[in-house]
């Protein structure tokens, strides 16, 4: 089917905006690539050093014809999903050499896992961390001998900040390289109701422990729908993993065939070879529309709609808010995976996974099929599945008929008409709500507002047992500037305790959530923030608000509100402690959230 006009109309209006910067990257990238293979400028000295280490290839390094692949990777065992890395570089040295290539690992960059940090002052270093890794990998890639990048990353922040760094090198054809999602556990919605009953005091530490452990078991991504298999399914729909990668397990021999492909495909699509795919030309406007497509048809997680424009930006893109929202008033929510539904990434793969959802929604008009990937052109190729056949890797048809309609859906008969995130503006300015999660009784809640300036405050509120009405829980100075934005993800099971005790509740917050958080009423990135002066900084405990996800509406309904000066919080304990003291000229200089958040841009 034709691509709908709708979307067409959305993304002209984006190259329109970003015409200018687009244009002059794209001059940046072809001046680039018309200095030639960046090995042949190197003195001897240079490419000695460059070459010292490399073993068995260093003769073909030397002789300079054959294709060169850099490694930066996010390698570390602090993460389930990314501790497969540790032996991805033989694997590929010796995949490149089959290919008639070598390759190097150019650097490492850092990946802290969320998982870990999730409510103690470590989360503060998170999102600042997507622009320490974009600037890490620009340094790996600084070597400047590569033809080819290949980018090992999976979790929250690490995929934006790669590709932030690949687009940066947008001369340099890349391939992302994903490891896979660990086996299904404990159920997501079972670990849940643990954790509710532990905030609740109807747990014990040692229920709540073996409930994490049972959840959280061994090698490969988290199996809840979070932010980072969102990440996987983005770099399937804007085609720079290879077709289907994103969710096969690791340690499988269709993993390190997929592997192995990557690293053949990487080497034939240098500038050396006859089909060059530099990846600032993949990454266009119609590239992240695809993106962000994905994320509405599949409720992914909130933090996109910060890494989105950043990544963007990179490409000499310019994405905003309201492109988000005209997207998901179009595009219907076809999946339910945890917390928008019970099933995991797991069942999700099983039911159909990516190449099911790319195929209905080319089928709609509600993809852009006509893009480059690094798999070739056009989108269709991804609307595939692999499978090894008596040993070889190949590609067949993805379903085009959902194998389990509570996990996937058709377009026709989808989960609910628009995506699942919604973009909020009104008296206390911008923000977005994740809906796809939370039941339609609640998605307006009007109520008087508690005003607490962090995370802590909240949790002795409830312990205190200071929550017994309809609330609005309001939770700021936790934006860039303050704190660096952490994820607010340890309030979700306070949260859902109100709520199950039957009060109708709601989070206010110019903070962020976990891409894992659902089911309770979250406005979040509120802009301006509270450090800045923003609207929120002028709230006071019982001021009523209400927030309408219906109609995209988040209003302060008090007389005088408007008129109140902003208030002021002493924000100097957050500049020491964890590594916080390295980051505070970073958070002063952040841009706002509705522009990525972001150091760099």
């Amino acid at each position: 089917m034709p691509t709908d006009p709708r979307l067409i109309a959305v993304t002209d209006r984006i190259a329109a905006r970003s015409r200018p910067s687009r244009d002059a990257y794209l001059k940046r990238l072809q001046e680039a690539a018309d200095r030639g293979p960046a090995r042949a400028h190197l003195a001897c000295s240079n490419a000695a050093h460059a070459y010292a280490a490399t073993g068995p290839d260093k003769e073909a390094l030397a002789a300079g014809r054959a294709p060169h692949l850099g490694i930066v990777t996010a390698y570390n065992d602090m993460l389930s999903a990314h501790q497969p890395y540790e032996t991805y570089p033989g694997l590929i040295r010796a995949a490149a050499r089959e290919a008639g290539a070598t390759a190097q690992v150019a650097g490492g960059v850092p990946a802290m896992c969320d998982g870990v940090t999730q409510g103690r002052t470590g989360m503060e270093l998170s999102l600042m961390s997507r622009d320490v890794i974009a600037l890490a990998a620009g340094v790996a890639l600084s070597h400047d001998c590569f033809d080819a990048a290949l980018w090992l990353g999976i979790c929250d922040k690490i995929v934006p900040g790669l590709v932030i760094a690949a687009a940066s090198f947008g001369h340099v054809p890349a391939v992302f390289i994903p490891s896979g999602p660990m086996p299904s556990g404990l159920p997501n919605d079972e670990k849940a109701r643990v954790r509710q009953a532990y905030a609740a005091g109807e747990a014990t530490r040692d229920d709540l422990m073996r409930a994490e452990m049972a959840a959280y078991h061994g090698p490969g991504t988290c199996t809840f729908y979070g932010t980072a298999n969102t990440n996987q399914m983005l770099m399937e729909f804007m085609g720079l993993h290879l077709p289907g990668a994103a969710f096969v397990p690791p340690n499988t021999p269709l993993r390190e065939a997929l592997t192995r492909a990557a690293v053949a495909r990487a080497a034939q699509i240098t500038h050396l070879g006859e089909d060059w795919r530099p990846v600032g030309r993949i990454l266009d406007e119609r590239a992240f529309v695809n993106g962000i497509v994905g994320l509405m048809a599949t409720g992914g997680s909130t933090n996109l709609i910060l890494h989105l424009p950043a990544m963007a930006r990179a490409a000499g893109i310019h994405l905003e808010l309201q492109d988000f929202a005209d997207i998901a008033a179009l595009v219907p929510l076809l999946a339910k995976v945890y917390p928008n539904g019970l099933a995991d990434v797991n069942h999700f793969h099983a039911a159909g996974g990516t190449g099911y959802l790319i195929g209905v929604l080319l089928e709609a008009g509600l993809l852009h099929e006509d893009v480059e990937t690094v798999a070739g052109p056009g989108l269709a190729r991804y609307a595939t599945e692999p499978r090894l056949l008596d040993g070889a890797l190949t590609w067949t048809d993805a379903p085009r008929h959902s194998l389990n309609d509570r996990i996937l859906r058709p377009v026709a008969a989808p989960f609910q008409a628009t995506g699942g995130l919604k973009h909020l503006t009104g008296s206390l300015g911008q923000g977005v709500i994740k809906i796809s999660a939370v039941d339609p009784a609640r998605h307006v809640i009007e109520a008087p507002a508690r005003v607490f300036s962090n995370q802590d405050q909240v949790k002795a509120a409830f312990h205190a047992g200071a929550f017994t009405e309809d609330t609005v829980i309001v939770v700021r100075f936790q934006g860039p500037r303050a704190n660096g934005m952490p994820e607010l993800h340890s309030l979700t099971p306070i949260l859902a305790v109100l709520q199950d005790r039957g009060l109708r509740v709601a989070l206010v917050t110019d903070g962020r959530m976990s891409g894992a958080s659902g089911k309770v009423p979250a406005a979040i990135h509120v802009s301006p923030e509270a450090a800045a002066g923003g609207p929120i900084a002028r709230l006071r405990d019982g001021d009523r608000i209400r927030l309408d996800a219906t109609t995209g509406r988040l209003d302060v309904l008090t007389d005088g509100f408007a008129d109140r000066a902003p208030a002021t919080e002493d924000l100097s304990a957050n500049d020491w402690g964890t590594g916080r003291e390295l980051f505070a000229r970073l958070r002063s200089g952040a841009s706002d959230a509705t522009e990525g958040a972001s150091i760099l841009f």
